[in-house]
């Protein structure tokens, strides 16, 4: 009930995605897919220092 005021954490969306792309790129890896790996696997790395500068930037 309370929760409703509280600020929203501006990285939960982003990490939540980081776990997506992780689990995709795990995935294709198993099928052999590895150039579909090798690319969701870098938008993971990328959408990490994201999360990372945000991070920094809140001070947390």
């Amino acid at each position: 009930m309370f929760g409703l005021f509280k600020p929203k954490d501006p990285t939960k969306a982003l990490r939540k995605k980081h776990s997506q792309l992780l689990e995709k790129g795990m995935l294709a890896q198993r099928k052999g897919d590895i150039r579909t790996y090798s690319m969701l696997s870098l938008e993971a790395e990328n959408l990490w220092k994201e999360i990372e500068a945000l991070e920094k930037s809140k001070g947390g």
